[in-house]
């Protein structure tokens, strides 16, 4: 993966990791860190549906990966609708997994690039899933 490709990633986690953290040092109160967090999770989440509906438009595959493909959406909007339910960092965290799980089996790009794609966002998913269970924590 470039560097930049990298480098976006891992900047991207920065607001999972001070949420929660700007809670625990006093800046923000609990609850605005949680709508916070869920306010980016949900945002980010709709990111990887945006892959799908590229991956199906560039390699004319307008099956279900485009109907599928708007699911982190609508998955995202609904956890803002139901914001205040403890559950929805959990749907988020467990939608997170769902898409890596998806990318590996679904997007058309050469081995090379899946393998070390899906490698990064191992990584990344993990910080991610690791960042919800840690305001979940919190919450409860």
């Amino acid at each position: 993966m470039p560097y930049s490709v990298v480098s976006l990633g891992i900047a991207g986690l920065l607001p999972f990791v001070c949420m929660p953290l700007a809670y625990q040092l006093g800046f923000f109160s609990l609850t605005q860190s949680a709508t916070y967090f869920v306010q980016y999770s949900a945002v980010l989440l709709s990111f990887f549906g945006g892959i799908h509906w590229w991956d199906a438009i560039s390699n004319q595959r307008y099956d279900k990966q485009m109907f599928i493909a708007m699911l982190p959406t609508i998955i995202g909007w609904l956890c803002l609708v139901f914001a205040n339910d403890l559950k929805v960092l959990g749907v988020l965290s467990l939608s997170y997994v769902a898409v890596l799980v998806y990318d590996k089996f679904t997007l058309s790009l050469p081995k090379a690039q899946i393998v070390s794609y899906i490698s990064l966002r191992m990584g990344l998913t993990s910080v991610v899933v690791l960042c919800h269970a840690w305001m979940i924590y919190l919450l409860a």
